[in-house]
């Protein structure tokens, strides 16, 4: 019988139905009460439950630190009742200055780091509200916002807090519900305080022109964004993805060693995994050139060093730690929040108006509660007023009342009172009767009235509203603001990067020991010639400038080197360097073999199939290659001539088709011939023999003939001539030459010479790194067998190492 009973009461349910109406309670308040943050308050309820308890037991910026503990318990006990590991892993992160741009607790002890080092026990460590969370609270005893009951009805907590910074957007929020995500990253207070007021300056604000003032995220850990395509995208339609890379500069170590020094990585990147990853691929041979590895990170910042091998490029490295490792790391922006309960994904303006909407809410509110304590008071300040007006009377009429009851209703009838003036009178102390205290009460009733109608004007106009909220945010950004940390910079697979470089002539040195540098032209000025010249770079004795060339930034700067290969980079992209620096190994811009030298550059702005390359050896071997057989050069370089054995790449012109062409050798020979009897060659051919070389002498340097113009001679120890090229004969290719220059030991061996005309101007440059700029029109013109006039003074070690012509390196 029992079991019957027992039967009758069961109800039987569909599972299907049963199964989707818990799960869809349970992702409800996953979304509305965990997971979520508020869009008012950018809070989730366990930090607006640990901050209003923060703020319940007094625990502010100005009052010592408490355990840890104590607040967790506090906040278990009487609002959240989940584990304490939770809140206080909370609790923590709030604290940490590397996971929240404004932290909004104040922790005093072992608050975990960066390495993933977790935090000391809640029994060690103790916190307090930091400053700029009481900005969070200020204002709700002032019935500013709804508030609700705790989990067991013991007491109420807030639904929001009234929220006087925008902490949504300064301090973003990450956290995963059921079936939705969000990810909003930390802002700089500053700017979204000034997109803040252009919103309420202008409701009809672009989301392009609020992004003038808020310019993109700005995390705690710095780092640098490439690109705005992604933080566009998310302030256009609440979602887009970032690259945040980390900061790095290269030192220069003993023995022309570098190391790479991380100082910011990208935020939420656990730095001792990061520095695992690296190890692990250096174990793995999938990065190559690393020699060690440390963390040399302290209180004052991060600082990972990177030491690299001495033949190994260090723009190549980066490049594959940044592709392999997270020291690039995106991070995918979800602009998903509570509006009035419901998750909703929000642009950015959006964002800014629920904020302001609920900031003229809480004002309005605020001042609501305080007109009603004004008209309270005004209440019983006229209510004292008259019993001063009547005091004798009213002191009778008390004396000769039996108890406080028949008083209070005395009063009431004979001065017509309200019960709430009558109490007010019968509890008014003597002292009150002086007439000091009397003038004091007219002036509380004047003052009492002035606020009144301030606060009925307040409520009756919404722009005295929208402007206490702006007079509010000046004045958080006077307490808090401070300088974006994150720097946005271009992402050059989303830009034309020459849209961003302003077109200028440029000076672009390579010394034998490889580094290179740029520097502006107008950084020289013409001298005399016999000067000794400025020094354009502070380099050891045994490393000389090799090659000069003055071109465009925007120009290719082409390098070929000493084994016949070719490579090329934008002139811009070799980094600038003042006189006296050195500049950069050239093996960070491009990527040569350990024995492989760069011995000629040439600039060229476009690569067409009208002009070619014409290319001579040492030996005396001459090729001529189509320009645009060098359009699309590998990073990893192309072969630009096959060499015989023993024999190197010496010089290199561009040619127009009916050009002459002038060669020197180091012994004072030269031959100029037709440019026809060197026919084109594919890319990787020999050549063909250009002049016939007497024993130890070799080619010193190519360029064309042209009408009217003179050969500029210069030895090795500065002496120079200019010479007409009308005393030169036109020979066929392959003949021994005539004789250029009369080479003494007074002069040395020919080292240079360039074809020029009177308005040109030189730059000479010594193996110690002087250099000098003249003008052509002051060197004398002399016969081919003389030995010229001394161009510039050297000392005993010291010589010329090369010559660069004004006007014409450049693109004609």
């Amino acid at each position: 019988m029992a079991d019957g009973s027992l039967f009758n009461k069961i109800v039987p349910i569909d599972i299907e139905k049963e199964i989707k109406k818990s799960f869809l309670d349970y992702s409800m308040s996953v979304i509305v009460s965990r997971a979520l943050p508020d869009v008012r308050d950018g809070l989730k309820p366990v930090h607006r439950r640990i901050l209003y308890a923060l703020h319940d037991q007094g625990m502010t910026h100005d009052k010592p630190h408490k355990k840890s503990a104590n607040i967790v318990g506090e906040v278990m006990g009487k609002y959240h009742p989940h584990g304490d590991s939770a809140i206080y892993e909370t609790m923590v992160k709030m604290a940490q200055n590397f996971a929240m741009r404004y932290p909004l607790v104040d922790g005093h002890g072992n608050f975990g780091s960066i390495d993933g080092d977790s935090a000391a026990a809640m029994r060690y460590t103790e916190s307090r509200m930091a400053k700029i969370a009481s900005e969070l609270l200020k204002d709700i005893e002032k019935e500013t916002v709804n508030w609700r009951p705790n989990y067991d009805d013991s007491r109420e907590e807030p639904e929001v807090l009234p929220a006087r910074i925008p902490n949504l957007l300064i301090n973003g929020s990450s956290g995963i519900a059921v079936g939705m995500a969000t990810n909003i990253p930390p802002h700089n207070l500053t700017e979204v305080i000034d997109g803040i007021k252009m919103v309420i300056d202008n409701p009809e604000v672009t989301i392009d022109e609020i992004m003038t003032s808020i310019k993109g995220p700005d995390f705690p850990t710095a780092g640098i964004i490439m690109g705005d395509t992604g933080i566009k995208n998310a302030y256009r339609t609440g979602r887009g993805s970032i690259k945040i890379r980390s900061r790095y500069e290269i030192e220069e170590r003993k023995g022309g060693k570098n190391a790479i020094i991380i100082t910011e990585i990208p935020y939420q990147v656990n730095k001792s995994r990061l520095l695992e990853k690296i190890a692990e691929l250096v174990r793995e041979k999938k990065i190559e050139g690393i020699t060690d590895l440390r963390d040399e990170s302290d209180r004052k910042g991060i600082r990972v060093v990177i030491e690299v091998r001495k033949d190994t490029n260090v723009n190549i490295l980066i490049n594959k730690l940044f592709k392999h490792t997270q020291l690039e790391d995106s991070f995918g922006i979800i602009m998903l929040s509570l509006v009035n309960g419901q998750p909703k994904i929000l642009n950015l303006k959006q964002v800014i108006e629920e904020y302001i909407q609920h900031r003229q809410e809480v004002i309005t509110r605020k001042t609501t509660y305080e007109l009603k304590i004004a008209r309270n008071r005004l209440h019983i300040v006229e209510g004292l007023r008259i019993a001063l007006d009547n005091l004798d009377e009213i002191i009778d009429l008390i004396r000769n009342s039996k108890d406080y009851e028949t008083a209070r209703n005395g009063l009431v009838e004979r001065f017509n009172l309200t019960e709430i003036q009558a109490n007010a009178i019968l509890d008014m102390r003597l002292a009150r009767l002086t007439g000091l205290e009397r003038s004091k009460l007219e002036e509380e009733y004047n003052e009492l009235l002035l606020k009144i109608a301030d606060l009925e004007d307040i409520l009756a106009k919404p722009e005295r509203v929208l402007a206490l909220i702006k007079e509010d945010l000046d004045d958080i950004k006077q307490k808090y603001g401070d300088k974006r940390r994150t720097e946005i910079t271009l992402d050059y697979s989303d830009y034309n990067e020459e849209d961003f470089i302003e077109d200028h002539e440029v000076v672009i040195t390579l010394s034998n020991r490889g580094y290179i540098k740029r520097q502006p032209l107008n950084s020289y000025k013409a001298q005399k010639r016999g000067g000794r010249g400025i020094s354009s770079t502070s380099t050891r004795l045994e490393d000389f400038a090799t090659n000069i060339i003055v071109t465009s930034a925007l120009a290719n700067v082409v390098f070929f080197t000493n084994q016949g290969r070719v490579f090329s980079v934008k002139a811009y992209q070799i980094p600038e360097s003042s006189r006296q620096a050195k500049g950069l190994p050239l093996i960070n811009v491009i990527e040569l073999r350990p024995d492989e030298l760069v011995t000629t550059i040439v600039a060229a702005k476009k690569f067409d199939n009208e002009r070619h390359l014409m290319m001579v050896t040492k030996k005396g071997i001459i090729k001529k290659v189509v320009l645009s057989a060098f359009s699309h050069i590998r990073k990893s370089g192309l072969i630009a001539i096959h060499l015989a054995e023993g024999d190197e790449l010496q010089g290199v012109i561009r040619v127009d088709g009916d050009d002459q062409v002038m060669l020197a050798t180091s012994h004072g020979f030269s031959i100029i011939f037709e440019e026809h009897q060197v026919r084109p060659m594919g890319r990787t051919a020999a050549g063909v023999k250009a002049i016939n070389l007497s024993k130890d002498d070799y080619v010193v340097g190519i360029d064309k003939y042209r009408n009217g113009a003179d050969a500029i001679l210069v030895t090795e120890k500065g002496y120079g001539k200019r010479t007409p090229l009308t005393e030169f004969k036109i020979q066929n290719r392959g003949g021994k030459g005539l004789k250029t220059i009369e080479i003494t030991n007074k002069n040395g061996n020919l080292v240079a010479f360039k074809v020029v005309y009177p308005e040109h101007e030189l730059v000479i440059l010594t193996s110690d790194g002087h250099i000098i700029r003249l003008e052509v029109k002051d060197i004398s013109i002399q016969k081919r067998y003389s030995r010229g006039v001394l161009l510039m003074k050297t000392h005993k070690e010291d010589r010329i190492v090369g010559v660069a012509r004004f006007k014409i390196e450049k693109e004609e």
